[in-house]
């Protein structure tokens, strides 16, 4: 099993000479079927011959082209068996026409500088082999197969340096001579699969000595055998020594009946043996050793129909899963690390997306990307790579209903041009540039401004009047122990002096404040509870927030305070209950409700607070709305606007803060990076998800760059301009976009459809970690917006499920902060803080820097990272490491001395104790002597003082003391 940790491996290029190649078959795409004389093949039979085909045999040139469209280092093609000798007798004379085509292929191919991979058989057997012989249930077939191979080898083997004998022979044994999905369509007896199974091995080991005995030394070629698999895991998860060993056994049912024989043991794995006694077939101990080792390399192929029949025929029980990655690692591990070719990789989409196979192209870069973690991980040897397939063709016993092409054929067009899909574009430039080079640039070095606000983020405050701490506040005196029973009693008739109510009273705001200090955090952002806190309400609530606010002075930690924090989980969605009950924010009266309330709120802690935040979300906010979604956001944009100009003109002047909304900011990319329409598509959906709330508040109070007109009047566009003192975004992930094409009634109103990218790393919530996603985000507004308003990103994290050791969320942290540091120094934004979500998990283990408190509040693994970054300041070069203050970079040479002190704490708290000591020392030697002579002196005797001369000091002391 692979840690989910490995995973994170996104991205890099392949070493140098690695071969990228697309492959093909004869029977699906050749068509042409008794043209130059070609014979019938099985296939032929079992379709009836009526199919369209793509017309390779004509039009082969056209395929060549498509090649080298691609940029490859090699294709991979068949042989038709029947197209070289008509009868399929190898002995025969044979037929000129096929020959010729395939010579024809080969020359053009080293033209062009591409590899040609060559299969003798792909499931096209001869007609008559089958009809004299019954096919591959013949023991004689594996000469008769060695014979062809021997001409094919000595007609073209000068031109081909790779060879496969036969193509995932498992589909031959199963589908063709088990279940009859495929030609020749034999079923009954349940001893065929394996007897054709066996004349399949048989007839590939013939091949390679052939090979091996009388052209290897001349040819220097490398002949190999395709082998399919799947890859299955234990069901739900659970892995139990039984499921681990159901899941082997799956395994062995497929890929390790062929692979076993050839590059194990020489013979059939025993899982297999013992459930198939009396129908296996037999290796003798000569056969075993003739079998063993025949293939030069391992080829691979991991294509959606050995997965659907293993689906049905061979899981046991357990999940099969698209995990090619986990396919290598499980080669690499039981046949002893062998050079490895992917023979077959791909997957299919419906007919009816043509051209644009947006979805092929994840699967696509999943499979590449899978392979390309196996090579770095655990360094499987895995050599080439072969797209499959390089045209829209017959898919088998699924006819033409998927394609799974690169290219495109419409089979109504008697042209059969080849159009390029999307995946074709995508494969090119993947084969171009070697893989997935990196899309961030390096890391940067160097330190965020000393003002940068290095936050911790949290929803709603709520509040905690309990647990309390009354032991100065209770009068009653107690007596404890009086009935022997350990309580306390207390006394009657005896009242004592109490204190005021203090701040530390509130157990649980020592207790949230002291985590949100260990984080190092300059400062914090939270919600008010406005369904708790208003003009009149309980004042023990607006105490609690007035403490809340006084500790984090006390502390050092600058509040962001939300006004409004809205919440789903709310039934009333974090609103008081009678301005829900009234319509939320569908009613007007909702915005001079929160005009009120916001003004209430900067009176009762505006001295303490410098940085506010209206109301987070309203984007999100208007989604939970069920239709006039419109009214919804004018109202939420109207209530922001008179908030921000009610503490314009009444608090500003005094308590000199800032205002803003915060608006949920996650980037989306193009799914389909090579069509327009999802360019208009990501363009679209930013200025529907962000610019419908910034446009009317910096664009000059104009709506229409939205695209999505809310309906202000003058008088509402006069007050919503301007009314944002900075721009703050809460950004979490990264998301594909595109548009909904036949998209239901209930359709979202920017018309565009979300999805995430397969490759990209994801959190137990499914969320993906897009680092450079923030950057480009940043960047966007940035373009839109101009330069005049600074940006706060005022809450991003990651769930991670971890109980300590968090390395997702530490991963986050460190790579996200990367891409804020990048968009300071290097696109010049001005970027004045990020906040991390958040502070402490509820119940489950999510978001938080801590577990909570019913799991004793553990801090995680990140929190010494953040505060680490924190104390640095960012991501200072290997010789400046040390701790950084603003201080020291103000101080000029005071730095020096202010660095070192900091450095040397055990050494100064050793040093200023021994000069107190050295003092003390020397006060005591000064008083003694000082002492000694006024008691000594040369002429003056002793003197006494009278009573009443003393009894007045004494009285004064004794004062002084009471």
């Amino acid at each position: 099993m692979l840690t989910p940790n490995e995973t994170f491996l996104q991205g890099g290029v392949f070493p140098s000479g690695f071969l990228w190649g697309v492959g093909s078959a004869a029977f699906p795409t050749e068509g042409s079927w008794d043209a130059d004389g070609k014979g019938e093949s099985v296939w032929d039979r079992f379709t009836g011959h009526t199919d369209p085909f793509s017309d390779s045999y004509v039009r082969w040139e056209e395929d060549l082209e498509s090649v080298r469209y691609l940029g490859v280092n090699f294709y991979s093609f068949s042989l038709s068996w029947t197209r070289i000798f008509p009868d399929g007798n190898p002995k025969a004379k044979p037929n000129p026409a096929g020959v010729r085509h395939y010579r024809r292929v080969i020359g053009k191919l080293k033209e062009l500088g591409v590899e040609p991979v060559v299969t003798l058989f792909h499931w096209d057997l001869p007609q008559v082999l089958q009809e004299r012989f019954g096919g591959w249930l013949n023991r004689s077939m594996p000469d008769v197969f060695a014979d062809y191979a021997a001409f094919c080898f000595q007609t073209f083997g000068t031109e081909v340096r790779y060879w496969i004998t036969m193509h995932n022979p498992f589909l031959v044994a199963v589908q063709g001579y088990g279940t009859g999905a495929h030609a020749p369509g034999v079923t009954g007896d349940p001893a065929d699969p394996f007897i054709a199974a066996h004349n399949l091995l048989r007839a590939h080991a013939k091949a390679w000595h052939v090979y091996d005995e009388h052209f290897r030394r001349l040819q220097r070629g490398n002949v190999s055998i395709t082998l399919g698999s799947h890859w299955v895991e234990p069901l739900h998860g659970q892995a139990t020594p039984t499921n681990q060993e159901l899941c082997q056994k799956a395994m062995e049912a497929v890929i390790g009946w062929f692979a076993e024989p050839i590059y194990g043991g020489g013979d059939y794995p025993e899982s297999l043996k013992a459930s198939h006694r009396g129908v296996i077939p037999e290796f003798s101990a000569q056969e075993r050793l003739w079998v063993r080792g025949t293939a030069d390399f391992f080829s691979l192929a991991f294509g959606h129909e050995t997965l659907r029949v293993g689906q049905g025929l061979a899981r046991f029980g357990q999940t099969v899963k698209l995990d090619l990655r986990s396919v290598l690692v499980w080669v690499q591990q039981t046949y002893g690390d062998p050079r490895l070719l992917l023979a077959e990789s791909g997957w299919f989409s419906d007919a009816s997306v043509r051209v644009q196979d947006t979805k092929a192209i994840y699967l696509i870069k999943s499979f590449i990307l899978q392979v390309m973690q196996a090579v770095s991980v655990e360094r499987v040897r895995v050599f080439g790579y072969t797209a499959w397939t390089l045209l829209d063709g017959f898919e088998w016993n699924q006819g033409y209903s998927i394609r799974r092409g690169l290219f495109y054929i419409d089979f109504s067009d008697p042209e059969r041009r080849r159009l390029p899909k999307t995946s074709a574009h995508f494969y090119r430039r993947v084969v171009r540039d070697n893989g997935f080079p990196d899309k961030n640039t390096p890391l940067v070095e160097g330190r965020f401004p000393c003002d940068f606000q290095f936050g911790v983020s949290e929803s709603v405050l709520q509040v905690h009047l309990r647990p309390f701490s009354p032991q100065f506040t209770d009068p009653q005196l107690y007596r404890w122990n009086l009935s022997g029973d350990g309580s306390l009693s207390p006394v009657t008739g005896v009242l004592l002096h109490t204190r005021p109510a203090q701040c530390t009273d509130f157990l649980f705001i020592q207790h949230h404040l002291f985590l949100l200090g260990v984080t190092g955090s300059s400062h914090y952002r939270f919600g008010l509870d406005w369904t708790r806190l208003s003009p009149g309400g309980d004042p023990e609530v607006l105490r609690f927030y007035r403490c809340v606010l006084t500790e984090l002075q006390r502390r050092g930690i600058r509040p962001l305070l939300a006004l409004y924090h809205p919440s789903s989980r709310s039934p009333s969605l974090g609103l008081p209950e009678a301005l829900h009950a009234s319509g939320g924010w569908r009613n007007a009266s909702s915005v001079e409700a929160f005009a009120s309330y916001a003004a209430f709120c900067f009176h009762e802690f505006g001295d303490f607070v410098s940085t506010w935040i209206t109301i987070n979300e309203p984007n999100r906010l208007t989604e939970l709305y069920t239709g006039d979604r419109a009214a919804v956001a004018r109202h939420l944009l109207l209530a922001h606007a008179k908030a921000w100009r009610i503490y314009d003109e009444q608090f500003r002047r005094k308590q000199g803060g800032a205002v803003s909304l915060a608006v949920h900011a996650d980037w989306v990319e193009p799914a389909n990076p090579f069509l327009e329409s999802h360019k208009s598509a990501q363009q679209r959906f930013l200025a529907f998800e962000v610019g419908r709330f910034l446009d009317p508040l910096i664009g000059g109070g104009d709506e229409g760059r939205s695209n999505v007109l809310i309906g202000f009047s003058d008088e509402e566009r006069a007050e919503l301009k301007g009314a944002q003192d900075f721009l703050a975004l809460n950004h979490f992930t990264t998301r594909l976009v595109a548009p909904w094409e036949d998209a239901p009634p209930s359709k979202p109103e920017h018309g565009c459809l979300l999805m995430s990218d397969v490759t990209w790393p994801l959190s137990h919530l499914r969320q993906a970690l897009v680092p450079w996603g923030l950057r480009r985000m940043l960047g966007w507004v940035r373009d839109r917006y101009g330069d005049r308003l600074p940006i706060i990103v005022t809450a991003t994290g990651v769930d991670d499920q971890a109980v300590h050791d968090d390395r997702l969320r530490q991963r986050y942290i460190r790579s996200y902060l990367q891409e804020a540091l990048k968009a300071c120094e290097l696109d010049g934004i001005d970027l004045r803080g990020l906040y991390f979500w958040k502070l402490q998990d509820h119940h489950d283990l999510q978001f938080g820097f801590f577990s909570s408190a019913a799991h004793h509040s553990r801090p995680k693994a990140s929190v010494s990272l953040y505060r680490d970054i924190i104390t640095h300041r960012g991501f200072p070069s290997a010789p400046d490491l040390r701790p950084s203050t603003c201080r020291d970079e103000d101080n000029g040479t005071s730095c020096e001395l202010c660095t070192r002190i900091t450095e040397n704490k055990p050494l100064l708290f050793f040093s200023v104790c021994v000069s107190i000591s050295a003092f003390m020392l020397c006060a005591l030697i000064v008083i003694s002597v000082v002492r000694k002579r006024r008691r000594t002196p040369s002429n003056v005797g002793p003197q006494r003082l009278r009573g009443q001369q003393r009894f007045p000091v004494m009285k004064a002391t004794h004062r002084t003391l009471r």
